[in-house]
């Protein structure tokens, strides 16, 4: 009897303009009170990317489906953290989604790594974040990936009847 074979690894690469419908459906089927601090979107949606949010901040993974295609299987958002020179150095994650089929097949590991390399790549020297409390498999990735606990907001965020904690984590960019 063989084994089936191993899912391909998701390649990821930057975002095109082109990748705003799939983004944006991602996005709204991934929604979840595990992360999200704005409610549900509703339709007419807003578009995925505007000013604040263009296809240069945003890395895109790209799986193999179910029906064999490899289409945008996650995302991550990467900017600077302020516009501050003294603050360039830094970069900070702002958003991170793996669509529900790619779960578990190194998608959210293969953009974590992929944006501490892009951030490299800029000259930052730093990536942080900032994590619901209550998000365990969010936690858990980052950690993996060498981010640390630097402090906590506790209580900052009233969702869904009750208080959460806002985790802020980071890591340095050393090779």
């Amino acid at each position: 009897m063989t084994e089936p074979a191993a899912p391909a690894p998701p390649l990821v690469r930057r975002a095109v303009l082109a990748d705003e419908s799939a983004l944006g459906e991602l996005d709204r089927a991934t929604w979840s009170t595990l992360h999200a601090v704005q409610p549900r979107p509703q339709p007419p949606y807003e578009p995925f990317f505007d000013e604040r949010h263009p296809p240069r901040d945003i890395l895109v993974a790209e799986a193999v489906n179910e029906a064999g295609e490899r289409v945008p299987a996650g995302y991550i958002r990467v900017v600077p953290p302020t516009p501050l020179a003294c603050n360039a150095h830094v970069r900070q994650i702002q958003g991170l989604a793996v669509a529900h089929w790619a779960r578990g097949r190194g998608v959210g590991r293969a953009l974590v790594r992929a944006a501490c390399a892009a951030a490299r790549v800029e000259g930052a020297s730093r990536i942080t974040l900032r994590v619901l409390g209550h998000n365990a498999p969010a936690r858990a990735l980052y950690e993996a990936e060498g981010f640390t606990v630097e402090g906590v907001l506790r209580g900052e965020f009233f969702l869904a009847g009750s208080y959460v904690d806002d985790v802020l984590m980071g890591r340095a960019l050393t090779p």
